[in-house]
């Protein structure tokens, strides 16, 4: 690093830049949006305005995003001066970080102490001999740890599956600096960093799991423990081994004017017509938005057609709305789903089909 890793005020910084980004500003994002009448997460939003406050609220959020990025930036390679050859750490992983104890006996011994006398006389026989690599390992450890609870509490995408996408992209990140370090001579690449690093992310991302989701979902441990009792039950069953691999497409709806509704869904939601089949008499169309397909079958005048409901989960539904009323559709009041607390609204298609979008 370009700072003196061994200084108190150094650690106390990057702690204290780690605690306002994790912990202080979603506290007062929510303490804010809450006084604003805006929800985060469940419930109706009260402030008329809340589609634009939200949009405002992801621009600061991006642009606190970016200046940690800056930040990370000119901690690892541009706070430095450029060294005469290019520099890779090739030794044993936290070697650095090993060598700064000594131990009086082997690992196995100390356990054997730990669990036999305690942790005071096991901490007896371990000795500090040098801090740098303490300091070294916990600074490149809390440099990703915003990172990591940053990523999910900002971009929906991360949001969607948070530890299959924000700890890779942690990852990334680690081997991105230290290679612009090795290019640009500003550091060595060193696979201790990646390592800390990746760990800082994971750390983050367990964080974000505790605060930002435990926190606005009061019924999760009943949830977790019902969830672990389906999987118990569930490990023999036929399709269980691909729950999360699939996904369900192609509900049927019926109408007795197709013209009409094929105008609605092209012209006014902006569906694509992928095909048209024969099922017996019946006409049936496939029609497709970004991967969810509908299939609209086609009956004769006059056949009865039951009441039907479609459902959509989607993210940013206050701008979903919008863009639905700007498309002259009517569009119900927003409402809590009665399963899940979440926000839902529908819209009705010419023939009274019902269509519900929930947000995700």
């Amino acid at each position: 690093m370009g700072f003196n890793t061994n200084s108190l005020s150094v650690n106390l910084i990057v702690t204290g830049l780690v605690f306002i980004m994790v912990f202080l500003m979603p506290y007062l994002d929510r303490k804010i949006c809450g006084r604003l009448g805006i929800t985060l997460h469940e419930g109706i939003d009260t402030n008329p305005d809340a589609p634009r406050i939200l949009v405002l609220r992801k621009i600061i959020l991006i642009v606190i995003f970016l200046l940690y990025l800056f930040c990370l930036a000119y901690v690892t390679f541009l706070s430095r001066g450029q060294s005469d050859s290019y520099t890779i750490n090739s030794g044993p992983l936290l070697q650095g970080f090993a060598n700064s104890f000594y131990i009086d006996f082997g690992f196995l011994d100390i356990i054997n102490i730990l669990f036999t006398e305690g942790i005071a006389a096991a901490l007896a026989h371990i000795r500090i001999i040098s801090v740098s690599g303490i300091t070294q390992l916990y600074l490149n450890i809390a440099m990703l740890v915003p990172m990591g609870y940053l990523l999910p509490y900002i971009f929906d995408w991360f949001r969607q599956d948070v530890s299959r996408r924000t700890i890779p992209a942690c990852f990334l990140t680690s081997v991105l600096i230290e290679n612009i370090q090795l290019l640009t001579r500003h550091g060595m690449y060193d696979l201790d960093d990646i390592f800390a690093n990746t760990l800082g992310g994971i750390i983050g991302t367990l964080l974000f799991i505790a605060f930002a989701y435990v926190n606005t979902h009061p019924n999760w441990r009943r949830d977790l423990k019902e969830r672990r009792r389906w999987r118990r039950k569930a490990r023999k069953t036929a399709l269980f081994p691909f729950a999360g691999r699939m996904h369900m497409v192609r509900p049927d709806v019926y109408t007795n004017d197709e013209e009409t509704l094929r105008r609605f869904f092209d012209e006014k939601l902006g569906f694509f017509f992928l095909n048209e089949s024969m099922q017996g008499k019946d006409k049936a169309l496939l029609y497709d938005c970004g991967g969810s397909q509908i299939e609209v079958i086609c009956r004769p005048k006059g056949t009865p057609i039951p009441p039907q409901e479609i459902m959509f989960g989607a993210n940013h539904t206050d701008l979903i709305r919008k863009r639905l009323e700007k498309s002259g559709i009517e569009v119900t009041e927003a409402q809590l789903d009665e399963y899940s607390g979440r926000r839902t609204f529908s819209i009705l298609s010419p023939e009274g089909m019902k269509i519900t979008f929930i947000e995700e």
